[in-house]
């Protein structure tokens, strides 16, 4: 983890961002409502709307975030960790994930419903932002871009979706997919593993560079 921490300080990828994001709200504030009400029973990935969720501790922070349990949790923890340990900590109203607000911008939006998806630092990166002027940085792209490679397409980033919302991570498979739990399964390996997964990861090492290509 010591080498990826002095490459982000090098890249310029300090703590004065989240410095600006602190105030933005209490963890598990609502999405910013919209110009219109998601009415239907499942989120746009197809997952069921949840009237709660679990709340979920990201290791090594002091921020909880309310999920879809079980496997989903598991997957979008690790998205969490990896932001927190690689790019910058997170903090106390950083993060966000379950809401019972209908109100959205985006019908992807409509994945926090169903515990399905997280907003890191969402005021930072926000629907629609200029990402030419305001978004993720190089170098927190190459991170993201590492993320979604070890998730194997079961994770989308808003940075790929219409509008664009960097903050925004979901499950792009449906319930009962398989490639979710095989996913899940292999985070609770590497979590088991020392040396394995989340705080051991050197997103800039060329092979692992090589390999997210395709998910740029």
């Amino acid at each position: 983890m010591t080498t990826s921490l002095t490459r982000r300080r090098v890249l310029g990828l300090g703590a004065g961002a989240a410095i600006a994001v602190a105030a933005a709200g209490p963890a598990q504030a609502a999405p910013p409502a919209g110009d219109r009400a998601w009415t239907k029973r499942e989120s746009a990935n197809g997952w069921p709307i949840l009237d709660h969720a679990g709340k979920f501790r990201v290791e090594g922070t002091d921020v909880d975030v309310s999920l879809a349990e079980g496997d989903v949790a598991t997957v979008l923890l690790y998205v969490a960790r990896r932001f927190a340990y690689e790019v910058d900590m997170l903090l106390p109203g950083d993060l966000q994930g379950h809401t019972t607000e209908r109100g959205i911008g985006s019908a992807f939006e409509s994945n926090h419903l169903s515990g399905t998806a997280i907003a890191i630092r969402p005021m930072h990166y926000p629907l629609g932002a200029d990402v030419k002027n305001t978004g993720m940085s190089e170098a927190e792209q190459i991170v993201v871009t590492d993320i979604l490679a070890d998730c194997e397409g079961v994770i989308a980033w808003g940075g790929h979706l219409q509008p664009v919302k960097q903050s925004h991570f979901q499950l792009a498979v449906g319930p009962g997919d398989p490639r979710l739990k095989k996913l899940a399964d292999r985070i609770q390996g590497w979590n088991s593993a020392p040396g394995r997964g989340a705080g051991t990861i050197d997103a800039f090492a060329p092979a692992r560079r090589r390999r997210a290509a395709r998910f740029t």
